[in-house]
């Protein structure tokens, strides 16, 4: 169980031993501005800044509402991982362990398959590194779309963007996009797609034979170094989370530790943040503060104290 603090950046975390310090930001929405643009800036997906703000127009907002901002995820708890890029698909967000910054980690929005096209669990690995990607429409999706030419040039309508990370199930990539509104929604055919500033930058840090886990984890716990217990919830399909939370719980000698009503409360309203669900701890259930400037969401490393 660890923590990620910050998006897009590499942020230190230790097992067992971290906080969640500015887990939370409040933004006040500037005119003109819409929830994805604001989403983006702060390294975030549609889903991240629509289920942490549900009651708001998400095109548009009144100037001057205050935004929750998510800013800290806890890392998906997966037995046997061995490093490179983990892909959790219920929170729509992917994580790398670079080999040579030991103990952080990057994290990034994405966009993954729809319903009925689902990106696919499993261990993989990284066998092309393609930029200026040309794509040769599968005959499926041409199926669906025949009004879609066999083969789309690289340029600006390409969907898979400037960069291309092609998988050892050959049809699954992780690429760019033309449409950075699909980031944190299931828009793709099966794909994982990042921002096109974020594909850049991945693209760069990964080597061919580098290891891609994609796991599915709608729920998530994890214990800071003084003891307290998080839960992170996110919606995403009709699973049993009770179920899943007891039982993560309960596999760490935790559910003596936390207050019922306030897992029950993280579970009903799934908003994708950490809660700390701590018994007898009724200090606010995740860290605050103010971003004020439009340019702090572009900082978003968060050290691990």
């Amino acid at each position: 169980m660890a923590c990620c603090p910050g998006a897009g950046s590499a942020s230190e975390y230790h097992s067992q031993a971290f906080g969640f310090d500015d887990a939370v930001l409040r933004y006040a929405v500037k005119p003109n501005e819409s929830l994805p643009e604001i989403a983006r800036r702060f390294g975030l997906g549609y889903n991240s800044i629509m289920n942490a703000n549900p009651d708001v127009d998400p095109y548009i907002p009144p100037t001057g509402t205050l935004l929750t901002i998510p800013a800290a995820w806890i890392v998906p708890d997966t037995t046997g991982f061995q490093g490179g890029i983990l892909i959790n698909l219920p929170e729509l967000r992917l994580y790398f362990f670079p080999s040579n910054m030991s103990g952080s980690v990057i994290s990034f929005p994405i966009g993954i398959g729809d319903l009925g096209k689902d990106t696919p669990v499993g261990t993989f690995t990284i066998i092309e590194k393609k930029t200026e990607p040309t794509w040769y429409v599968p005959d499926s999706v041409r199926r669906e779309k025949p009004y879609l030419p066999r083969v789309v040039p690289p340029g600006p309508d390409n969907p898979l963007g400037s960069h291309a990370l092609r998988l050892s199930l050959r049809t699954i990539l992780i690429h760019g996009t033309d449409k950075p509104w699909g980031i944190g929604r299931r828009s793709s055919f099966g794909c994982v797609r990042l921002y096109p500033e974020d594909i850049r930058q991945l693209y760069n840090l990964v080597q061919t034979g580098t290891r891609v886990t994609i796991v599915s984890q709608a729920v998530k716990v994890a214990v800071t170094a003084d003891g307290n217990v998080f839960v992170e919830v996110h919606r995403y399909d009709d699973r049993n989370y009770l179920h899943d939370a007891v039982r993560l719980l309960g596999e760490h000698d935790l559910l003596e530790k936390i207050d019922l009503f306030k897992l029950f409360g993280a579970l009903q309203e799934k908003r994708g943040m950490p809660v700390d669900i701590t018994a007898g701890n009724d200090l606010p259930a995740t860290p605050i503060r103010h971003a004020a400037s439009s340019k702090t969401g572009s900082a978003a490393e968060r050290k691990i104290p």
